[in-house]
């Protein structure tokens, strides 16, 4: 008799989990969405929040170290605005250019709560609030935490439910991988994005609630309020891979690599002190021709945080954002025009959106300088805008970085199946299954995916 125990295999794939995550993309019912929003404003206005901006001398333990001229705190946790130099492409003379940049190298939790209630799937949901957020609290995961603030660096209370994320025993994963975040203003940042369905009751809580994923799509369409962690943890889940495409995923796969290869990312850390074209005074940091984004500060007051007070510095845009996918159907199946996206903080290239830009960065520039769609983009009549809404980004570290979000039909003339060189058109099916891997899709296409998602409830 064999004395070892048989080894025990295993599914590769959960084959249930596509049609539940269906069941609860269709889900609408139970508690309305005006209530939801309800909800939201309530807890604005129960809860003690204001944000205040301050002059960098204010900050209470940040400085500018004597030695690289980076804006730190005095622990040498959290996160750090430094200087980075940057170029891209096969002749990097040809593009260059310095710029601040928030580096945090730890790995912070993104992580969303599943339980089954009467066959459906809902989500656990948390009205957080976020100092660089409009309107403050949004809609954000079950947790939200750097790893400085869940092993309490900051001295502050226990964050809420983490032990299901950090105890595998107490649940299923569902969907756990580590994302990038926005490349334009982080330094190699990432984020573990975490799905764990549980069985067992979870104690309530009056800032969460639970939320089907239909009912999280609904809230979807108004303008902040489903935050940019919740969007990029749920991108993760997805209801399965069509078998058919304009291109292969292989193909894909080896474009998105020749673009890496001829588009790399160079970037050098510089003392912030002396990064070319930028002024530092007693409130920002800024170009000197006052575009793209400059450095702050606030002082914060949250009632119903793990700290009730803080003051921290945050990167404010100078005007809003426009993130878009141009869309067809081939053959019956919907398609997304992906771009080959190279930021300053990635490592590489990732599928990006088509259009993501401030428009007023460009406004200097001639017709055929502009980056390409955008004009298309801006331009588009209603009848075939099937997707628009504000939505902000991170609100922990950027204040007031809010961009409209469309998804727009495009006609052959516009937009041929034969694409330009640096684009490809990509199945939503493809889109959503690459969600799964590191590094493939970024930060503002995973926005855009849920997005989308909204589209085929």
């Amino acid at each position: 008799m064999d004395s070892q125990a048989r080894p025990q295999l295993t599914d590769r794939a959960d084959a249930a989990l596509p049609e539940r995550i269906t069941r609860s993309a269709a889900a609408r019912r139970g508690e309305p969405v005006a209530d939801i929003t309800a909800w939201v404003q309530r807890r604005r206005r129960e809860v003690d929040f204001t944000v205040r901006r301050i002059a960098f001398d204010e900050l209470d333990g940040w400085s500018f170290s004597p030695e690289t001229g980076n804006l730190v705190h005095r622990s040498g946790r959290f996160f750090t605005v430094q200087g980075l130099r940057v170029s891209t492409g096969e002749h990097p003379d040809r593009l260059s250019w310095h710029q601040p940049i928030i580096a945090q190298p730890e790995v912070g939790i993104l992580g969303v709560l599943a339980r089954e209630f009467d066959g459906v799937l809902h989500f656990l949901m948390q009205a957080k609030m976020e100092p660089g957020n409009p309107g403050l609290v949004q809609i954000s995961p079950t947790v939200q935490a750097t790893y400085s603030n869940y092993t309490k660096i900051h001295k502050g209370a226990d964050v809420r439910y983490l032990e299901y994320f950090t105890d595998s025993s107490r649940g299923r994963v569902l969907s756990d991988v580590l994302q990038s975040e926005h490349g334009s203003w982080f330094w190699r940042k990432r984020n573990r994005n975490m799905v764990v369905e549980v069985t067992d009751p979870v104690p309530d809580h009056e800032d969460f609630r639970w939320l089907t994923l239909g009912q999280i799509h609904e809230l979807l369409h108004h303008d902040n309020t489903v935050n940019f962690d919740a969007r990029s943890a749920l991108a993760g889940l997805h209801r399965g891979v069509g078998s058919r495409a304009l291109h292969s995923d292989t193909e894909l796969l080896s474009w998105l690599a020749a673009r890496r290869s001829v588009t790399p990312i160079t970037g050098v850390p510089v003392s912030l002190a002396d990064i070319p074209g930028w002024t530092r005074d007693a409130y920002s940091i800024h170009r000197d021709d006052e575009r793209y984004f400059h450095v702050m500060a606030v002082s914060v007051r949250a009632g119903n945080r793990e700290v009730a007070a803080w003051t921290q510095p945050l990167l404010e845009p100078n005007d809003q954002g426009l993130v878009a996918f141009l869309t067809r159907t081939f053959d019956g199946v919907p398609h997304v025009l992906v771009s080959a996206r190279a930021e300053a903080g990635f490592s590489d290239a990732e599928f990006g959106p088509t259009v993501q830009c401030v428009p007023r960065n460009h406004a200097h520039l001639p017709a055929g300088e502009q980056p390409p769609f955008l004009d298309l983009v801006r331009s588009a009549p209603p009848s075939r805008i099937r997707y628009s809404a504000l939505h902000s980004e991170e609100g922990g570290r950027f204040l007031n970085a809010v961009s409209r979000y469309l998804v727009v039909e495009a006609t052959q003339s516009e937009a041929p199946v034969q694409e330009p060189p640096e684009f490809r058109w990509v199945s939503h099916d493809q889109l959503a299954a690459f969600t799964r891997y590191s590094h493939y899709v970024s930060a503002q296409a995973r926005t855009l995916l849920m997005c989308l998602n909204t589209l085929a409830a």
